[in-house]
């Protein structure tokens, strides 16, 4: 014969509570027909009598007693759990675990996450950076982020930022010693600074300007994923760097480095955050969501 289950005992537990079958009825909300019922299925399962009743009084018998004794800490202990747990809804806590690809680290999260970990002192953040492509569930991650072309549909996406764009720099001493590119196809004709990704593969440059796409694969005078090391030697002009205009903009300014055929670097669209779903986002998640929509339209206003 199957064990008693939760509602078996929540059952008893009201009856013992008030003495009265149509009272304990009322209190969880089931007919009294189908309480009785209940209560005389759990004494077959047990193989005891718990209860004397009559028209008039209700009253436990030795049986009865004992489980009253023993069950009400153990039910006390399960709804404490149980309150403990979905207190956790309303308080954001725990570990949150983000996966995101180095651009988007530095120059779109990294503002942010000192702000974030201030309102919300009791979340602690992992952040992994890697610019392979990832199953941030099976790998364990709340969520990722990555730019709109390489989002999986079956994911929710939240924008982080407003858009980007890539710019083509050299030092004014390269420059001076190499002439200066007019055109994306000019760059065959010059050294240049790449990265090669994990995958082994290194991707052409590509250039758009009113709708006319151009995808050029110029020579790597030096290839590196090390973002600080290829500033480096476009500063001390080893060659010509395509990268996001978040890394270059001081050089910029100060004339450390110059821009290059501006006209063909259209902007797009900034990194996205993704999860798999909406529904039970973990408090964490949920607290990191709503910071980013209010960072954006503080940004929005600032701008």
């Amino acid at each position: 014969m199957a064990e008693p289950d939760l509602r078996d005992l929540d059952v008893f537990m009201a009856v013992a509570r008030t003495r009265n079958f149509r009272r304990a009825a009322i209190d969880i909300r089931v007919s009294v027909s189908s309480l009785s019922q209940r209560l005389r299925d759990l004494e077959e399962r047990l193989g005891v009598r718990l209860m004397n009743r009559t028209t008039r009084s209700v009253a436990l018998t030795e049986a009865g007693d004992l489980l009253l004794s023993r069950l009400a800490p153990a039910l006390r202990d399960v709804g404490d759990a149980l309150d403990q747990v979905r207190g956790l809804r309303e308080m954001a806590s725990g570990l949150l675990r983000i996966n995101a690809p180095p651009p988007a680290v530095d120059l779109v999260l990294a503002p942010m996450i000192g702000p974030f970990l201030k309102a919300y002192p009791q979340v602690d953040l992992e952040i992994v950076s890697e610019s392979g492509f990832v199953d941030i569930v099976s790998a364990g991650f709340d969520a990722g982020v990555r730019y709109g072309e390489h989002l999986a549909q079956d994911m929710v996406a939240i924008s982080l930022s407003g858009p980007q764009s890539y710019v083509v720099v050299a030092s004014p001493d390269y420059l001076a010693r190499r002439g200066k590119p007019e055109h994306p196809k000019d760059l065959l004709d010059h050294d240049c600074i790449r990265a090669r990704y994990s995958s082994g593969v290194m991707h052409d440059w590509e250039f758009e300007k009113a709708g006319q796409l151009v995808k050029v694969d110029p020579p790597a005078k030096l290839i590196s994923t090390n973002m600080g090391l290829s500033m480096r030697a476009a500063l001390d002009g080893a060659g010509i760097w395509a990268t996001l205009d978040g890394y270059v903009g001081e050089a910029l300014k100060s004339g450390a480095l110059v821009s290059l055929i501006q006209d063909w670097c259209e902007p797009f669209p900034g990194p996205f955050l993704y999860y798999p779903s909406r529904r039970q986002t973990p408090p964490a998640l949920r607290a990191f969501i709503d910071f980013v929509a209010d960072w954006r339209k503080r940004e929005t206003r600032s701008k």
